[in-house]
Protein backbone atom coordinates (compact mmCIF):
# COMPACT_ATOMS: atom_id res chain seq x y z
CA UNK A 1 0.00 0.00 0.00
CA UNK A 2 1.90 3.52 -0.96
CA UNK A 3 1.58 5.92 1.88
CA UNK A 4 -1.37 8.27 1.58
CA UNK A 5 -2.93 6.25 -1.20
CA UNK A 6 -6.52 5.75 -1.58
CA UNK A 7 -5.84 2.51 -4.03
CA UNK A 8 -6.65 -0.80 -1.84
CA UNK A 9 -3.68 -3.06 -2.37
CA UNK A 10 -4.79 -6.04 -4.00
CA UNK A 11 -5.68 -9.33 -2.70
CA UNK A 12 -6.43 -7.10 0.59
CA UNK A 13 -10.48 -6.46 1.96
CA UNK A 14 -10.94 -2.91 2.91
CA UNK A 15 -13.24 -2.59 6.36
CA UNK A 16 -15.75 0.83 6.00
CA UNK A 17 -16.67 1.32 9.83
CA UNK A 18 -18.56 4.25 11.68
CA UNK A 19 -15.49 6.02 13.28
CA UNK A 20 -17.85 7.71 15.71
CA UNK A 21 -19.12 4.47 17.05
CA UNK A 22 -17.31 2.84 20.68
CA UNK A 23 -18.69 -0.81 19.26
CA UNK A 24 -17.58 0.04 15.70
CA UNK A 25 -13.62 1.18 16.95
CA UNK A 26 -13.79 -1.25 19.55
CA UNK A 27 -14.56 -4.16 16.48
CA UNK A 28 -11.22 -3.28 14.41
CA UNK A 29 -9.28 -2.74 17.10
CA UNK A 30 -10.28 -6.51 17.69
CA UNK A 31 -9.89 -7.32 14.33
CA UNK A 32 -6.41 -6.00 14.25
CA UNK A 33 -5.14 -7.66 17.13
CA UNK A 34 -6.73 -11.18 15.41
CA UNK A 35 -5.57 -10.43 11.58
CA UNK A 36 -1.59 -11.23 11.89
CA UNK A 37 -1.48 -11.98 7.81
CA UNK A 38 -2.94 -7.99 7.69
CA UNK A 39 -5.46 -9.05 5.06
CA UNK A 40 -7.64 -6.34 6.04
CA UNK A 41 -7.10 -2.36 5.64
CA UNK A 42 -9.81 0.13 7.34
CA UNK A 43 -11.75 3.19 6.92
CA UNK A 44 -14.22 5.05 8.15
CA UNK A 45 -17.11 5.68 6.11
CA UNK A 46 -16.44 9.37 5.97
CA UNK A 47 -13.52 9.09 4.07
CA UNK A 48 -13.86 10.51 0.38
CA UNK A 49 -12.70 7.60 -1.21
CA UNK A 50 -15.15 5.39 0.83
CA UNK A 51 -18.11 7.85 0.61
CA UNK A 52 -17.42 7.72 -3.58
CA UNK A 53 -17.50 3.67 -3.27
CA UNK A 54 -20.68 3.82 -1.58
CA UNK A 55 -21.95 6.32 -4.46
CA UNK A 56 -20.84 4.26 -7.43
CA UNK A 57 -22.99 1.45 -5.34
CA UNK A 58 -26.69 3.01 -4.44
CA UNK A 59 -28.23 0.14 -2.57
CA UNK A 60 -25.62 1.29 0.26
CA UNK A 61 -25.83 4.74 0.77
CA UNK A 62 -28.41 4.53 3.59
CA UNK A 63 -25.84 2.35 5.11
CA UNK A 64 -26.25 1.55 9.10
CA UNK A 65 -23.34 -1.21 8.91
CA UNK A 66 -20.13 -2.25 8.52
CA UNK A 67 -19.17 -2.82 5.16
CA UNK A 68 -16.82 -5.21 3.64
CA UNK A 69 -14.90 -4.39 0.27
CA UNK A 70 -13.66 -7.30 -1.34
CA UNK A 71 -12.76 -8.90 -4.80
CA UNK A 72 -14.69 -6.16 -6.08
CA UNK A 73 -17.96 -6.80 -3.93
CA UNK A 74 -19.21 -5.18 -1.35
CA UNK A 75 -21.00 -6.97 1.96
CA UNK A 76 -22.99 -5.62 4.55
CA UNK A 77 -24.26 -6.29 7.76
CA UNK A 78 -24.18 -10.23 9.20
CA UNK A 79 -22.44 -11.38 6.21
CA UNK A 80 -19.41 -8.80 6.23
CA UNK A 81 -19.07 -9.61 9.61
CA UNK A 82 -19.37 -13.92 8.70
CA UNK A 83 -16.50 -12.83 5.92
CA UNK A 84 -14.47 -10.87 8.43
CA UNK A 85 -14.58 -13.56 10.49
CA UNK A 86 -13.20 -16.64 8.13
CA UNK A 87 -9.93 -14.20 7.83
CA UNK A 88 -9.17 -13.71 11.55
CA UNK A 89 -7.13 -16.02 13.68
CA UNK A 90 -7.99 -18.14 16.44
CA UNK A 91 -11.42 -19.94 16.36
CA UNK A 92 -13.15 -17.22 14.49
CA UNK A 93 -13.34 -18.80 11.22
CA UNK A 94 -15.97 -21.30 12.34
CA UNK A 95 -18.36 -18.65 12.59
CA UNK A 96 -19.04 -19.00 8.52
CA UNK A 97 -21.11 -21.96 10.00
CA UNK A 98 -23.96 -19.36 10.54
CA UNK A 99 -23.48 -18.91 6.45
CA UNK A 100 -26.42 -21.91 6.94
CA UNK A 101 -28.88 -19.38 8.44
CA UNK A 102 -30.91 -17.38 5.82
CA UNK A 103 -29.30 -13.82 5.59
CA UNK A 104 -33.08 -12.45 6.03
CA UNK A 105 -32.94 -14.36 9.41
CA UNK A 106 -29.41 -12.93 10.39
CA UNK A 107 -29.42 -9.60 9.28
CA UNK A 108 -32.65 -8.57 11.70
CA UNK A 109 -30.38 -9.00 14.79
CA UNK A 110 -27.48 -7.00 13.58
CA UNK A 111 -30.19 -4.70 12.98
CA UNK A 112 -31.02 -4.41 16.39
CA UNK A 113 -27.79 -4.40 16.91
CA UNK A 114 -26.65 -1.32 14.54
CA UNK A 115 -30.10 0.46 15.49
CA UNK A 116 -28.82 0.51 20.07
CA UNK A 117 -25.19 0.69 19.33
CA UNK A 118 -24.90 4.18 19.94
CA UNK A 119 -27.29 3.55 23.29
CA UNK A 120 -25.53 0.63 24.39
CA UNK A 121 -22.37 1.36 23.35
CA UNK A 122 -21.50 5.42 23.06
CA UNK A 123 -20.35 7.67 20.32
CA UNK A 124 -17.09 9.58 20.20
CA UNK A 125 -16.94 13.04 19.80
CA UNK A 126 -14.03 12.81 16.98
CA UNK A 127 -13.03 10.10 14.64
CA UNK A 128 -10.60 7.41 15.84
CA UNK A 129 -7.27 8.29 15.10
CA UNK A 130 -4.87 4.90 14.85
CA UNK A 131 -1.64 4.35 16.82
CA UNK A 132 1.40 4.42 15.18
CA UNK A 133 2.23 0.69 15.60
CA UNK A 134 -1.31 0.33 13.13
CA UNK A 135 -1.17 3.28 10.96
CA UNK A 136 -0.59 1.75 7.93
CA UNK A 137 -4.09 -0.41 7.91
CA UNK A 138 -5.76 2.60 7.88
CA UNK A 139 -6.79 4.22 4.17
CA UNK A 140 -6.33 7.96 4.48
CA UNK A 141 -5.01 8.46 7.98
CA UNK A 142 -4.25 11.62 8.80
CA UNK A 143 -0.40 10.52 10.18
CA UNK A 144 -0.01 8.79 6.35
CA UNK A 145 -1.08 12.85 5.26
CA UNK A 146 1.70 14.38 7.36
CA UNK A 147 4.67 11.89 6.64
CA UNK A 148 4.10 12.56 3.07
Amino acid sequence: MQKGSSELPEGKGLILFDGYCNLCNGSVQFIIKRDPKEHFRFSSLSWPPAAKLLQENPSFQQVDSILLYEDGELFEKSTAALKIAGRLSGLWPLLKIFFIIPRFLRDPVYDIIARNRYRWFGKRDTCMMPDKRVDHLFMGSAQKKSSS
